[in-house]
């Protein structure tokens, strides 16, 4: 594995194609499919309770609890609320004690603060990587089959692509040596551009690279909002994960500001079978509330898609 600067300079070379699960993942839980029956699973966003987090109504090491109370079986955490922790071995294990009392599944961490993958600089591109390996290190830990990160950049779009494109493959790299897969999230930029995020993709081609399409991350600041659903479709060819952001609902509990109905259709018709996440983002209903009514769309939405798909694999 190149570990210099060096590594970093001149094109992606990365010549395989697609990416999946990673070893360790698979060997303990077989495969990214949840289960047969649903085409997809429920997991919880640690985000969505963060206003509880923040102000220490909740602990972190009882965020898997209370996933449970939901009735959920998979989590996904975010690093802000373990940050000095990631290195603490009797911590980890707390969590993964506690994770094993709910019988929930700890699927991925969201990786933030870490610098720009995509950094122009080289040797910075090159420390912001060697950050990343911490949670590497803390998702391998833990069980989970993925970090999710961000590919900001600086310079015109196709600099960005490139600049992104070699960050996130010598990540991957790294990644590699824990079976873990490496998620780019569409977060603010370029990435909130579906087309952008696709060609960064192709573009590295790493075996180990997918994306994370969240339904509500497709504001790219000064350049505007990109279409939602174009924007999902375009993502998810390369999905192993999905986030369910929700913002407001309305009295027969549909997402006023997304047609929940046209976006999952796009995550069946893709063929993903994985975990789809609760991301409870509003302000305008308490969070465990949120939660809930996102919770009981999707299992609606759900089944009423699988009725109208008959059946599928």
């Amino acid at each position: 594995m190149k570990t210099g600067a060096a590594a970093f300079a001149g094109a992606v070379a990365v010549t395989t194609t697609g990416c999946h699960f990673g070893e360790a993942w698979r060997e303990a839980h077989g495969s990214m499919r949840a289960d047969a029956t649903p085409w997809f699973s429920i997991s919880l966003a640690q985000w969505s309770l963060h206003r509880e987090l923040f102000k220490g109504e909740l602990n972190h090491l009882d965020f898997a609890a209370t996933a449970r109370e939901f009735g959920i079986d998979g989590i996904e955490y975010v690093n802000q609320f373990f940050m000095e922790k990631v290195r603490n071995a009797s911590y980890l294990a707390e969590m993964n004690q506690r994770a094993a009392d709910a019988d929930v599944q700890q699927l991925l961490i969201m990786v933030d603060g870490e610098g720009r993958l995509g950094d122009p600089d080289l040797v910075t591109r090159k420390q912001v990587v060697d950050r990343h390996r911490k949670w590497l290190e803390a998702a391998a830990t833990l069980g989970c089959h993925s970090i999710r990160v961000n590919a900001a950049s600086e310079g015109t779009r196709d600099e960005q692509m490139r600049l992104a494109a070699d960050g996130l493959t010598h990540l991957c790299d790294e990644a590699a040596a824990y079976g873990l897969n490496v998620l780019v999230e569409n977060h603010g930029g370029y990435s909130s551009d579906g087309s952008w995020l696709a060609g960064v993709m192709r573009l590295s081609g790493h075996r180990l690279l997918g994306t994370l399409p969240d339904f509500g991350n497709f504001y790219m600041g000064e350049l505007g909002w990109y279409d939602i659903y174009q924007g999902t479709d375009e993502l998810m060819p390369f999905a192993q994960a999905v986030s369910a952001k929700t913002h407001h609902f309305d009295d027969d509990g549909r997402e006023s500001d997304k047609d929940y109905w046209r976006l999952l259709r796009s995550v069946r018709d893709a063929g993903y079978r994985g975990w789809v996440g609760i991301e409870w983002e509003g302000d305008q209903l308490p969070e465990r509330e949120g939660i809930t009514k996102t919770r009981d769309l999707l299992v609606r939405v759900r089944g009423e898609l699988a009725r109208e798909a008959g059946p599928f694999g």
